[in-house]
Order: C-alpha cells, then sequence, then structure tokens
C-alpha cells in the first residue's frame, strides 16, 4: 500500500510542480502566424514539355522560406533571398535578360512554383525554348 500511496504523491508533486512551472513561466508565446509572418512554403518543377500539365517531370524541390531557407532545395536561403529581393514575382527571376549565347533550338522546358508566398497562393508556370535557355533564367529559384 505505501508503494502506491507514495507514487500518488509523487504524481500529484509532479502535476503540481508543472503549473507551478507553467504559472511563473507566463503566457505561451503566440505560434509565427500569429506575429505576423506569411507562409512562404513552394512545390518548384523543372520538366520537358511546352505546358506544365503535359510536361515530364525532371526534378521537383520543396521550398520554405518563412524562417529563412528550408527544404529540399540545394540553396534554399539563396533562392529565397532571390525571390525576396524581386517580391515574389516570378517573372522577374525567369525573364530576367541575359547575355548568354544560346541556339534557336526548340526543346521546351517549363518550370513550375505552386504553394504559398507570404501569405498569397502561387501557381506560376513558364516554358524555356531549351536546356540553355533554362540555364540564363532558373536564377537561383530554379537552379535545382
Amino acid at each position: 500500500m505505501r508503494y502506491i500511496t507514495g507514487g500518488i504523491a509523487l504524481g500529484a508533486a509532479l502535476a503540481l510542480g508543472g503549473l507551478t512551472t507553467s504559472a511563473m513561466a507566463g503566457p505561451a508565446p503566440e505560434p509565427p502566424a500569429a506575429q505576423g509572418y506569411a507562409p512562404s512554403e513552394l512545390v518548384l518543377t523543372i520538366g520537358y514539355g511546352e505546358k506544365a500539365e503535359t510536361a515530364n517531370i525532371q526534378r521537383a524541390v520543396t521550398l520554405g522560406c518563412s524562417s529563412g531557407g528550408v527544404g529540399s532545395h540545394p540553396d534554399a536561403a539563396a533562392a529565397c533571398d532571390q525571390l525576396r529581393s524581386v517580391g515574389g514575382k516570378f517573372d522577374a527571376v525567369t525573364k530576367k535578360p541575359s547575355s548568354r549565347p544560346c541556339t534557336k533550338e526548340w526543346n521546351p522546358i517549363v518550370v513550375t512554383a505552386q504553394g504559398v508566398w507570404e501569405g498569397r497562393r502561387v501557381s506560376y508556370e513558364h516554358t524555356f525554348a531549351n536546356p540553355c535557355a533554362l540555364k540564363s533564367g532558373e536564377g537561383k529559384v530554379f537552379a535545382f
């Protein structure tokens, strides 16, 4: 009997100790969304074809920019920085003028971005004429 009583007393002491600690610690911090941080979480793809819905997807990565740059993107921090610098406008990345010479062959590659950027839904698609044009316009965002 003594063992059970001791166990109950220990459990009550731990429970009360937890209540005391919680009361002394103050209110729990608000989650990041409540502090004004809008989510920025994206899925990026690269595939061969003229349009996203018919493209043969070659690569896909995740990119989370809410906390600096996370996900499976190989250089998430740089990709997030580039998107922030253009206000999340993907055209400013993919259609940026380049001095890189490319052939005129038609071997289309399409890039897509789906998800949320700073709290706004994103559905972006851009088709490059060929792999060289992709390299010219991928920036850090589509470099994976």
